[in-house]
């Protein structure tokens, strides 16, 4: 009798759109700093999906962190 392998997480795909979880995720903030900051205008821009989700086009979190970069520098 053998006992079935443990199954693995499987790795993220790189995908075209964000959740607020993807972006919250990578930053390592909470999803109430994410929602301060588009209050706030602080965050990247955002799509609002006809059922109300919020997504972020992925070059648009590149551009956006670039940004923040070279204002840092």
């Amino acid at each position: 009798m053998t006992t079935p392998a443990p199954r693995r997480a499987q790795p993220k795909v790189a995908r075209g759109h964000l959740t607020v979880a993807d972006v919250c995720e990578e930053l390592g903030i909470t999803r109430s700093t994410f929602y301060d900051w588009r209050a706030k205008r602080k965050a990247p821009p955002c799509l609002k999906l006809p059922n109300g989700d919020i997504r972020i086009r992925r070059a648009a979190f590149e551009n956006w962190l670039n940004k923040l970069e070279e204002e840092a520098a």
